[in-house]
């Protein structure tokens, strides 16, 4: 049996519109771990962010996250943040093939600036923000078994790139 695949990086990279792409070209189910805290609890991740603290929701996230890899046969779409979390680099690392995501600081600002769903972004602070939260994430989504530079490529390429790799393992 493969290892599921797993998509991570920044938010806004394309995570989950790729992922239900890859999905659906392999015959896989397909997860998105903050879909699913979002339907358990009935609110948006800013509303958990702002109702039940950052903590709470990265409590829920490592959750979902250890129940999604135990699953066959899937695509799994994480959050932004959710890598950075040790327990679940663990899982991802020893049960999954991972891909990271990556695209360049100007096409991810404008991606999600006006995006009101990113709880750790506001209006007035979201360059700055983007720019410290990659400079503190990228060399762990390094750790990732691929990267993949999203940058000048269509959604249909980027399936087709993480398609080849998946096929090798």
């Amino acid at each position: 049996m493969k290892k599921n695949l797993v998509l991570l990086g920044m938010m806004g990279v394309g995570k989950t519109t790729i992922g239900e792409i890859v999905a659906k070209k392999q015959d896989m189910k397909f997860i998105d771990t903050d879909r699913n805290i979002e339907k358990k609890y009935s609110m948006t991740i800013s509303e958990i962010f702002d109702e039940k603290g950052e903590r709470f929701f990265r409590i829920e996230e490592e959750k979902e996250v250890a129940e999604s890899v135990k699953k066959n046969n899937c695509v799994i779409s994480l959050g932004g943040g959710a890598f950075l979390n040790k327990n679940t680099q663990d899982a991802i690392l020893r049960n999954t093939n991972s891909v990271w995501l990556d695209v360049d600081l100007k096409t991810l600002s404008e991606r999600v600036k006006w995006n009101k769903k990113r709880p750790l972004l506001n209006k007035e602070n979201s360059q700055k923000k983007i720019k410290q939260l990659y400079s503190e994430r990228k060399d762990i989504y390094e750790l990732a078994n691929h990267k993949i530079n999203c940058d000048n490529l269509e959604k249909e390429d980027v399936a087709k790139k993480i398609i080849d790799f998946y096929e090798k393992y």
